[in-house]
């Protein structure tokens, strides 16, 4: 069948919207329409050359919900009409990681840069004019439609808005449990975030549902220290300097317990700034991405070792996907989980680089691409001549 789907044809360059070629699924796969896809800074990585991908073109967008079109052949525990959000990771539940909690780290990932199945690097979905596309992450939620295996796809209640759903495709689950498994906030705990994205603002939550005392939100832009304010920060900071002081006068001198690095592009400076404001056995957690060729990270060896300090990297929060994406939209449905209130834009995937410019220029904490008639679609156009609204 022809879908629509945003593509990246060579790095660096925009996304470019063009008609595939879809397959239908095979066994052990669904064919889904695509409701909404949020706009993680992933995918900007991705057409920016700062994440490798090993088949051009491909078509991107790694954070989506949808609804079940058709079942491959021989896949029992799916039928039509099936409300779903698309893993970012795809968790085989046979692995070692899979087996002990840690579906994040499936050993199905290792394919996940191909574009192909997970299973055989040679096997693609998408076509375009008989050249295979690559799906990123094996899912390309920025299509209308998208073949995916079932190792992608989590069942969800079919009450659950999709426009909002998406976000636990990839946002929620990873900052949320960069604070939550990876960090391993405490009660009274005082923890610092830098960076106040769609990452963060989970990061954030989680931190807050945790029970942490003191939840210092750092970011540049006064929008979204608004934002993190809104979403229950005790403090908010332009710059971690300035936190780490703040955190240092509320904890007797000794540091944050943790600080969470939630920015949209790594720079390694950032890693010291975070290892400089924690206490003794202390947390910094890296959660963002940055140039595959960046090597060296310039912290104290010394307080490394002396102070015991940890220095952690947070794939996808730690979260087995299959698991945990159902326990977050039950939180989102029990009013403990806010994500109506992070998405600031919605979009067409006609308006993809509009969003990613706005994503940029400050103006998203997360943006969202709706398909169809999807409930709530404003034009970015609109939304682009006003001051960005929270709702």
């Amino acid at each position: 069948m022809q879908t629509r789907g945003a593509i990246v044809r060579e790095i660096p360059s925009n996304f470019e919207v063009v008609e595939l070629e879809l397959d239908e699924p095979r066994q052990g796969e669904l064919l889904v329409k695509v409701a909404a896809s949020g706009m993680c800074h992933s995918d900007d990585h991705v057409r920016k050359g700062d994440l490798p991908s090993n088949t051009l073109p491909i078509c991107c967008g790694h954070e989506g919900s949808g609804v079940v079109v058709q079942v491959g052949a021989n896949t029992p525990g799916w039928r039509e009409g099936d409300h779903v959000v698309l893993a970012t990771l795809p968790s085989c539940g046979r692995c070692r990681w899979c087996q002990t909690g840690m579906g994040n780290l499936c050993d199905l990932s290792a394919s996940l840069m191909t574009g192909a199945r997970f299973d055989d690097p040679t096997s693609f979905r998408m076509s375009l004019d008989g050249v295979p596309v690559g799906q990123w992450c094996g899912i390309s939620t920025f299509s209308e439609y998208t073949t995916v295996g079932v190792t992608s796809a989590v069942k969800i209640d079919q009450s659950i808005p999709l426009e909002v759903a998406c976000l636990v495709g990839c946002g929620v689950n990873t900052g949320w449990g960069s604070a939550v498994n990876i960090a391993q906030v405490q009660p009274g705990d005082t923890v610092i975030i830098m960076g106040m994205g769609g990452i963060g603002s989970f990061a954030l939550q989680g931190a807050l549902h945790a029970g942490a005392s003191n939840a210092i939100a750092v970011d540049p832009l006064p929008f979204k220290r608004e934002m993190a304010m809104r979403l229950g920060a005790t403090h908010v900071c332009g710059h971690v300097d300035e936190a780490a002081d703040l955190a240092r006068s509320l904890t007797n001198g000794q540091g944050a317990d943790s600080a969470i690095i939630t920015v949209g592009l790594l720079d390694t400076d950032y890693v010291r700034q975070a290892f400089a404001a924690i206490r003794k056995a202390g947390s910094c957690v890296v959660t963002s991405l940055g140039p595959s060729t960046d090597f060296g990270v310039p912290i104290s060896l010394f307080e490394l070792t002396l102070y015991q300090k940890r220095l952690l990297g947070s794939m996808f929060g730690g979260v087995a996907p299959i698991r945990d994406t159902v326990k977050m939209l039950e939180m989102y449905t029990a009013g403990q989980l806010k994500l109506d209130e992070v998405i600031t834009t919605t979009y067409t995937l006609d308006e993809v680089n509009q969003g990613y410019d706005d994503m940029h220029a400050g103006k998203n904490v997360r943006g969202v691409i709706l398909y169809g008639d999807a409930p709530g679609r404003e034009s970015a156009a609109a939304a682009a001549a006003e001051t960005p609204v929270l709702h």
